[in-house]
């Protein structure tokens, strides 16, 4: 099964993916713990968050004791990167260079942040002629 982009989750398997991220692996008890907003969610309502969001392939489990521990399959990072190549797939045709140029032209950038854009051309054009 192909994962939903982080884009196409809920906001509770969010919050929960989120929590994982962060601390690397957590059981349902953490998690419930972690959750933002003054009020305790159910146990089965986290637990079930966690099990879609392994049915979906975002997270893995392991027994530890009486209890299962979940970890994530993947990075924050390859999260990101995977819905940012769905949005320029879906918003700019495929044309990344499209993409940048609509955000030159459409932002205010410091000199500070074209600055640093500059070094990161340099650098990637510097990698590719290795």
């Amino acid at each position: 099964m192909k994962k939903k982009s982080l884009d196409d989750l809920g906001e509770l398997q969010r919050a929960v993916i989120e929590i994982i991220w962060e601390l690397g692996r957590a059981n349902v008890h953490e998690v419930r713990e972690h959750l933002a907003g003054g009020k305790k969610l159910a146990y089965t309502t986290v637990l079930t968050a966690l099990q879609k969001l392994e049915k979906a392939g975002w997270l893995t489990h392991r027994s530890e004791g009486k209890s299962y521990v979940y970890l994530p399959t993947g990075t924050r990072d390859q999260a990101g990167a995977r819905s940012l190549r769905q949005f320029i797939k879906h918003v700019f045709d495929g044309d990344a260079m499209l993409m940048f140029q609509h955000l030159i032209r459409q932002t205010n950038l410091k000199d500070e942040e074209l600055r640093e854009i500059r070094e990161m051309i340099d650098s990637k054009r510097l990698l590719q002629n290795e």
